[in-house]
């Protein structure tokens, strides 16, 4: 799968879904300091599913109604690296098939996935 790691989520993630196999755009390692429009549509338009802790991009989805590829949204009580990947594994484990041109909301306890 083809995804854009936000700054805020950090690039350890990136680096994990790289060594899963994923093609992965990391904001913290190639272009630090974008702002969120700048990473929407870069996820846009290389056809990315975006991940982040950012809860901008629901606004920017919703209200906005900007296009998108895919968000995974990361809602932790935990935000530590470890914590991220573990939530990502089940995520790719169980609902990879489930994830582009969705709005996906994850927390320790729950997965939702809105289909746009």
């Amino acid at each position: 799968m083809r995804f854009l790691v936000d700054e805020c989520t950090g690039p350890s993630v990136a680096r994990w879904l790289r060594e899963q196999g994923h093609d992965v755009y990391s904001v913290y390692d190639q272009a630090r300091g974008i702002d969120d429009d700048q990473v929407m549509a870069k996820a846009y338009q290389e056809e990315r599913i975006l991940v982040t802790n950012d809860l901008d991009f629901g606004e920017m989805v919703y209200r906005r109604k900007l296009r998108h590829r895919g968000i995974v949204l990361l809602r932790l009580d935990d935000e530590r690296t470890a914590n991220k990947i573990e939530i990502l594994s089940g995520l790719l484990e169980h609902y990879a098939d489930r994830l582009e041109n969705s709005f996906t909301v994850a927390t320790e306890e729950d997965v939702r996935i809105r289909r746009l």
